[in-house]
């Protein structure tokens, strides 16, 4: 016999790390719960950064070889293709949507600041999970090199030196005034977009979210009343 593992070696290494957490939970092994928590932590960062990393190179070959057009279409496409018919926002419970909204985003594993005034509740990651920490892990330059749109479009909300991986989400927000007739939530970028992280932020009433938030993507506000 040659080999490397034993049988339970093995079968553990089959096993969900999400189980062996709460079996060691259960077990009250707080040393071994602490460990597999920081595994999963490890081993879902990696998984979301790769995902990541391979969408944004999609998106710049897609940019560089077809051009702004066939990028938008793509965008559109993939986008819409995921999200569906969006729901009647009007419809749901303010707080159910900003925690639906919290949940969502912590997907990114990033600390999250959320904050909230009279007309709405604005959520930050600091930092961005995707676009910002590609900025930071230099896929902007060598060798990577991804595209920075220095042409304003609607799918850079009129803004130049936009990253081509932060394109999707201003194709959200235009899905979204085009299913539903209005923004369901906006964002609200650094004035150098993903040097520094956006603000999510879910207005109470659609109707005050501001004009201009509206015309950067190409799109009239909806009359009030």
């Amino acid at each position: 016999m040659n080999k490397v593992f034993t049988e339970e070696e093995l079968e553990e290494m089959g096993r969900r790390t999400v189980d062996l957490l709460t079996e060691a939970i259960d077990a009250g092994d707080k040393e071994r719960a602490k460990k597999l928590a920081s595994r999963m932590y490890r081993e879902f960062s990696a998984m979301h950064d790769l995902y990541v990393d391979w969408t944004a190179g999609f998106m710049d070959y897609i940019y560089t070889s077809y051009g702004e057009d066939a990028l938008y279409q793509a965008l559109r496409k993939v986008i819409e293709a995921y999200i569906g018919q969006m729901g009647d926002v009007k419809d749901v419970d303010f707080r159910r949507r900003i925690r639906w909204v919290a949940g969502s985003l912590r997907g990114h594993l990033q600390p999250m600041k959320v904050e909230e005034d009279d007309e709405k509740v604005c959520i930050t990651m600091e930092p961005c999970g995707s676009g910002q920490r590609l900025v930071q892990k230099g896929a902007y330059g060598a060798p990577r090199n991804l595209t920075r749109m220095q042409k304003p479009h609607a799918m850079t909300w009129g803004m130049n030196d936009f990253p081509v991986y932060c394109t999707h989400c201003p194709v959200l927000e235009i899905l979204s005034i085009e299913q539903l007739g209005y923004l369901a939530n906006v964002t609200l970028p650094s004035q150098k977009a993903a040097e520094e992280p956006c603000k999510l932020c879910i207005y109470k009433n659609v109707d005050d979210i501001p004009e201009e938030l509206y015309t950067r993507l190409g799109k009239q506000k909806p009359k009030v009343g």
